[in-house]
């Protein structure tokens, strides 16, 4: 296959240098439950999960830090807390803090949006034929929820995914105290919703509701749903209905933040919209206001938020990556990269390289960093592109991105070195054995974890060789939690397999239940101790909680 070239110029962008790669510090990663914090000097004192150890680390003033989620800094840690910690020496980069739901809290009042009835869309326990894969009505309505246990609607159970790939769009989940090995038929199965719409959007989790998009009566629609029932509490229209040969309905993945629902659709629709109860807000097509027009599996891109920042990747001749103001809609900057390249199919990521703040994301000619500060297109390369679709998104770590894309190309480590407010890169190594087309990547120290086609491959990230390679699940998408990967053919089997760099182990596997005719491409979620899964019109929940 022709590889593009597009981006091959020097001309095309700002700095392109030479550098000499030094060698790399990898970060080890704390889990645990924070036992002792210190404000004035920001060192948390963690008991190791599962080990009578403890470890401490700093936190600095630019150490990425979320609890449950949302965004937190020193004065927010406290005893008690579960947290995985992301530290390089002495100092975290990055750190995750989750409320530890086994210590007792006061309660609070609880502000209670009861879902609307409807005709036949009552909820059942699941019996014994629904969760062993019984085949079931299909909801033409409102979705129908079946589960098993009688939690109020709008009762918050836990967990936070508020976007795809997750808090902080790395496929890796904070939850801990999840099941460490499977049963033969699977995990517990605790609730079945229908009536979504069809759609390949995957799952995002937010003050107790769970939120995804689906082709529903003629129209893209974003629809809320309480995480402990499976119950629809609102749906609303954002879009003209998308319809293609590969399956119909949305790509993207809603976005939550502070309370509002950011979704973009097949057909380019972008809406904001309400969490409470599904007001729009504001709404545009990136594709008409931009100068782009639609690529040929639709727009599949899940929105960036970045402070007041909504980054999306329009690939228009007036916009190939543009920001917007999230409360308005309005344009902030819109940068336009040499060659004005179309859109690809993966979603943003923010990255801070040398005191650089960029967006990094795919486009149909390669990858490209965005300075967030005013647009400016800084670097741009082609060693991970195809010229048909570039799917999976970038990773990032230590001021490095690894990048892949399928169809015979492969994947490709960057590095980026930042001077006088510029970034430039510079590949690192490049393979053919992580030839990912769209089910994801996981970087967990030092070593990648995705499907190079049809074989789960796990590579060592500090020189691309490969650690260990299984056929035994075959091509499909990823997320860790809790020191183990989720991965989820695309023919439908899940596996639970330890994120172990040394060989390949199974810890269980099940068949979903009830599978739709279409490929099972949207993304696994594991939040709340709870495994989710989306097949076109049915959405699943499983526990996977440890008892």
């Amino acid at each position: 296959m022709t590889r593009n070239r597009c981006l091959t110029a020097a001309a095309c962008f700002s700095l392109v240098m030479t550098l000499s790669v030094p060698a790399f510090a990898w970060l080890d990663v704390v889990t645990g439950e924070v036992v002792s914090v210190s404000r004035s000097t920001g060192q948390v004192v963690v008991q190791l999960r599962g080990k009578t150890k403890k470890r401490s680390f700093r936190v600095k003033t630019s150490t990425r830090m979320t609890l449950d989620g949302k965004k937190a800094d020193i004065a927010k840690v406290a005893k008690g807390q579960l947290v995985s910690a992301f530290v390089d020496g002495a100092y975290a980069s990055r750190v995750l803090l989750r409320t530890n739901p086994d210590q007792p809290a006061q309660p609070m009042p609880a502000k209670i949006t009861k879902p609307k009835p409807s005709p036949g869309a009552n909820s059942t326990p699941l019996s014994s034929s629904a969760s062993s894969g019984a085949s079931r009505p299909r909801s033409t309505g409102r979705p129908r929820s079946e589960t098993a246990g009688n939690s109020a609607p709008g009762t918050s159970t836990g967990g936070e995914w508020n976007q795809f790939r997750g808090p902080n769009r790395d496929n890796v989940s904070p939850e801990t105290g999840l099941l460490k090995e499977w049963p033969g038929n699977g995990p517990e199965q605790v609730w079945r919703a229908t009536g979504i719409g069809e759609g390949y959007s995957s799952v995002a989790i937010s003050g107790g509701r769970l939120f995804t998009m689906g082709n529903r009566q003629g129209a893209e629609a974003v629809t809320a749903l309480d995480l402990a029932t499976g119950r629809e509490i609102w749906s609303v229209a954002t879009g003209r209905e998308y319809r293609e040969g590969q399956g119909n309905g949305p790509r993207g993945t809603p976005t939550i933040v502070d309370g509002r629902v950011y979704a973009l659709g097949g057909n380019g629709d972008l809406a904001c919209l309400e969490a409470e109860d599904g007001r729009i807000v504001w709404k545009k097509n990136i594709l008409q206001d931009f100068g782009g027009r639609n690529i040929t599996w639709g727009i599949s891109e899940s929105v960036l938020i970045d402070g007041d920042r909504l980054i999306c990747t329009p690939g228009g001749s007036r916009g190939t990556m543009v920001a917007l103001n999230r409360n308005t809609g309005s344009m902030i900057w819109s940068a336009r990269v040499p060659g004005n390249p179309q859109a690809a199919y993966s979603s943003a990521i923010a990255v801070d390289a040398g005191g650089v703040r960029q967006y990094v994301n795919f486009t149909s000619a390669g990858v490209v960093g965005v300075r967030a500060s005013d647009g400016q297109a800084m670097w741009g390369q082609e060693e991970s592109s195809n010229g048909t679709a570039n799917c999976s998104s970038p990773i990032s770590f230590n001021n490095q991105i690894f990048t892949a894309s399928g169809y015979g190309t492969g994947g490709a480590l960057f590095q980026l070195q930042s001077r006088g407010g510029m970034t430039s890169s510079q590949a690192v190594f490049t393979t053919r054995d992580m030839k990912n087309h769209h089910g994801g990547m996981v970087a967990l120290d030092g070593f990648l974890y995705g499907c190079d086609e049809q074989i789960l491959t796990c590579i060592n990230l500090r020189n691309g060789q490969v650690a260990w390679k299984s056929r035994s699940v075959g091509k499909g998408s990823i997320t860790y939690a809790d020191g183990h990967l989720y991965v989820r053919s695309e023919g439908g089997p899940v596996a639970l397999i330890e994120a172990n760099p040394r060989a390949y182990v199974e810890k269980g596997r099940f068949n979903q239940p009830g599978r739709s005719g279409r490929p099972a491409w949207s993304h696994p979620v594991v939040a709340g101790g709870k495994l989710f899964l989306r097949d076109m019109d049915t959405l699943l929940a499983f526990n996977v909680k440890a008892p």
